[in-house]
């Protein structure tokens, strides 16, 4: 996964070349003072829509029941930072999360921008000397902010829900600080909100939600500083890094989701957002099948089983004459002959490839003549196949080959890998919900490193940016008088 993001980065750059403009208008045309100001106006629309409120607690609701019921036995291993009926409840937790923040961003980005164009209220801002790309921006900014308290609160359910556990046997007790906590929190937030609104006239689902998210925040805290028995405990005992690192790749999917929502209500209306919005979900999450199979075509014959080195002297497989030993987990689909090229790789669709690319020479591949010829390019060839056993050879001019030694579980080609470019830029510029979705590595106790969360953060920034010049290309001829 790490290497298909990569190379969707790649395909993506040149959507970005060519969008450049657009992006520079978007951030460069208009006043800062002018951009925070409507960013701010929107933020406060945003937080104020009767919508924000309900989806937020619904989602609450959602992983008070998760917790209840997702009791169905996923396995009891201790490894890793979820276990058990937990590995489910995450899975299950943030998909909720993750279907309740897409709906909000096309409900809230419709109800001010699409709105506002609708009602001729936007013509008080794009008839004074304010650009449209700002106005773009501006929306986008106050929406994602809104989008950003709401993610957190929602994840915070969830963190909360994973401290406590899946209640597996009537036998279980309760986790009573979290119940205790979140029960705190939840009411604080609403009696103050119901408080302000009576005495002060304050909007009540403004400041319920706004004052929730650090309420939440401290209630979580805090149930990391007590342990179940109400015990003090270092926050490190239930702190899950791996976890977070998930919620922090789907807070960065909202955010693609939220700039979705924003170019296709420049044009549409709430509901043909909402469609669109969740098409591009669906579709997100079917991309792998319809976009990257296509953007990589080879096919594996094998998996490799064991590869030692003939000798000692053949380890680095970098000279003429070096050979390695390779069993296969399984017969080949495909018959093996001597001369074949030996690719492999960790994927099976051939991407990345552990070779360069490289052809085969012509001739007896086991003669020193055809081994030694220093004035052909290198190679790597079967010269000996015995069911699941063979052996393949470095041939030719001595260099680098292999990028990394063949290795268990390897994927074994005889092509070097097409790449169709055009499926290959299609995959990168369609957002692709699968790269956000970190929970499959984390249940199978597979560490993301950081900079496997640097790049979801700059595929997701790509996305922005793609998205918002959109928009700004949509909103730009837009009639809104």
């Amino acid at each position: 996964m790490h290497e298909q993001l990569s190379s969707v980065l790649k395909g993506v750059l040149p959507v970005l070349v060519l969008l450049a403009p657009a992006v520079a208008a978007l951030f460069f045309m208009g006043k800062p003072g002018q951009i925070l100001a409507i960013a701010r106006n929107t933020f406060v629309e945003s937080v104020r829509q009767p919508i924000y409120f309900i989806l937020i607690f619904m989602c609450g609701i959602m992983q008070l029941f998760n917790v209840w019921g997702t009791a169905y036995s996923m396995g009891y291993t201790e490894s890793g930072e979820v276990s058990g009926d937990n590995k489910l409840l995450l899975d299950i937790g943030l998909a909720t999360v993750f279907v309740c923040g897409m709906l909000l961003a096309a409900f809230i980005a419709t109800a001010v921008i699409s709105r506002e164009i609708e009602n001729k209220t936007v013509l008080t801002v794009v008839s004074k000397p304010i650009s449209r790309p700002a106005v773009v921006l501006g929306k986008f900014l106050g929406v994602a902010g809104a989008m950003l308290i709401a993610t957190l609160t929602m994840v915070l359910f969830l963190l909360m829900g994973l401290r406590h556990g899946v209640m597996s046997t009537a036998a279980d007790d309760p986790d009573m600080p979290v119940i205790v906590f979140t029960t705190l929190a939840v009411v604080l937030a609403l009696g103050i909100g119901i408080w302000c609104n009576f005495f002060y006239g304050w909007v009540f689902t403004q400041t319920t939600t706004l004052l929730l998210m650090p309420l939440m925040l401290a209630a979580w805290l805090g149930v990391l500083m007590v342990g179940k028995k109400w015990g003090f405990q270092s926050i490190a005992v239930d702190f899950k890094p791996q976890v977070m690192m998930a919620c922090g790749a789907l807070i960065m999917a909202q955010l693609v989701l939220t700039a979705v929502a924003t170019a296709a209500s420049a044009r549409l209306g709430q509901v043909m957002t909402i469609v669109v919005c969740c098409g591009i979900f669906v579709f997100g999450l079917l991309s792998n099948h319809f976009l990257g199979r296509r953007a990589y075509d080879n096919a594996w014959v094998a998996k490799i089983q064991t590869a030692v080195p003939h000798s000692t002297n053949d380890a680095s497989w970098t000279n003429a004459g070096d050979t390695y030993d390779v069993t296969l987990e399984h017969e080949p689909r495909v018959t093996l002959q001597v001369g074949m090229p030996f690719y492999y790789g960790p994927n099976p669709n051939g991407f990345p490839l552990s070779t360069t690319n490289f052809t085969a020479p012509g001739g007896d591949v086991t003669k020193n003549e055809v081994i030694f010829n220093r004035q052909a390019p290198g190679a790597l060839v079967v010269i000996w196949i015995s069911g699941r056993h063979l052996m393949a050879r470095h041939v030719g001019e001595d260099g680098e080959i292999a990028r990394v030694l063949p290795a268990t579980g390897d994927y074994m080609f005889t092509r070097a890998t097409r790449v169709n470019r055009v499926a290959q830029i299609a995959w990168g510029v369609i957002p692709n919900v699968q790269f956000f979705w970190l929970v499959d590595a984390i249940s199978q106790h597979q560490d993301v490193p950081l900079s496997h969360l640097a790049l979801i953060l700059l595929y997701a920034m790509a996305q922005v940016g793609v998205f918002l010049s959109l928009a700004v290309l949509l909103f730009q001829k837009r009639e809104v008088g």
